[in-house]
C-alpha cells in the first residue's frame, strides 16, 4: 500500500540543516561586501590626543579637514570658496548652530584657525575641536 510504512522504512525525524547554512554563509559574504564598502566611504584624519577631551551633545555641522588642507562639510568635500554661502544658509536654518571640527595631527594649523574664523564670521560660535582622548 502506498500510505503504509515498511519495515525497512523509517519516519524522518531529523532536521537537515544544510540549506540554513547556505543561507547564513550568503547573508555572511553580504555582510562583508557592505562592510569593506562603508568603511571606503570614510574619511581617513589621524586625531590629536588630548587628557581633557569632553564630548558633544548636540551637533549640527560636522567638519574634517585632512593632511592636504581640504575641508569636508557632514562628509561631503567642499571648497572653502563656497564654505561662507553654505555657513549662512545653515545659520538662516537654524539660529543655533553648532560645530565639531576634526583635524588630522598633519593639518597646518593655520586651515584650522581659517575655518573657524570664517565660522565665528557667520555667528557659529559654538564648535568643539575632536581629538582623542590618551589614558
Amino acid at each position: 500500500m502506498a500510505g503504509k510504512l515498511s519495515d525497512g522504512d523509517e519516519e524522518i525525524t531529523d532536521i537537515n540543516v544544510t540549506p540554513f547554512v547556505d543561507v547564513m554563509l550568503v547573508l555572511l559574504v553580504i555582510f562583508m561586501v557592505t562592510a569593506t564598502y562603508i568603511t571606503r566611504q570614510s574619511i581617513d584624519i589621524n586625531l590629536p590626543d588630548a587628557q581633557t577631551s569632553e564630548g558633544s551633545e548636540s551637533k549640527s555641522l560636522t567638519f574634517a579637514i585632512n593632511e592636504q588642507s581640504e575641508i569636508f562639510l557632514d562628509g561631503t568635500q567642499i571648497a572653502f570658496a563656497d564654505l561662507d554661502t553654505r555657513l549662512k544658509e545653515e545659520k538662516a536654518k537654524t539660529p543655533k548652530v553648532s560645530a565639531e571640527i576634526s583635524a588630522d595631527k598633519s593639518t597646518p594649523h593655520g586651515s584650522v584657525i581659517k575655518l573657524i574664523d570664517l565660522m565665528r564670521k557667520n555667528g557659529i560660535n559654538d564648535f568643539a575641536i575632536a581629538v582623542e582622548r590618551t589614558q
